[in-house]
């Protein structure tokens, strides 16, 4: 009975001071379990030249409604015409923005002649004297780089 009784100190010293120079393993997570933080997305903010277009079928050639990069264009569509220089900025094709002063976001669809910079064009579907209103104006874009 003895014997019983001096067994279970020992395991206890053993289990306590035999490995206590090691650490207990960690388990391995492989990269794709990880939770993955969640990327910061910084605004972007910028003022350029807004000017406004349209495309009927008078105004332009046989296909009025493909723009630069084989998207439609729709009437009643918001979006925009970007400068080159802003592509290298983030503003690519199906890009959103965000037009201070005016209600919803306008998505990237088209793309504008190298010679301009820092400019955008609204697209206004057949509206010509909408687009006339419109006119020339500094607006304030903002979108989030993708």
């Amino acid at each position: 009975m003895k014997n019983k009784y001096v067994f279970v100190p020992l395991l206890m010293f053993s289990l306590l001071f035999l490995g206590c120079d090691k650490e207990p393993p960690t388990p391995e997570i492989s990269k794709s379990t990880k939770a993955s933080k969640p990327k910061i997305q910084k605004e972007h903010v910028l003022r350029v030249t807004a000017s406004a277009y349209t495309s009927c079928i008078r105004e332009t050639d046989s296909t009025p409604y493909l723009a630069a990069w084989n998207n439609r264009l729709k009437p009643g569509v918001k979006s925009i015409a970007v400068s080159r220089d802003l592509l290298k900025m983030g503003l690519g094709n199906g890009s959103y923005v965000t037009i201070d002063g005016l209600k919803g976001k306008y998505k990237v669809l088209d793309k504008m002649n190298k010679r301009w910079k820092k400019k955008i064009d609204i697209y206004m579907g057949c509206n010509s004297k909408k687009a006339r209103r419109w006119g020339k104006r500094k607006v304030t874009i903002r979108w989030v780089k993708s």
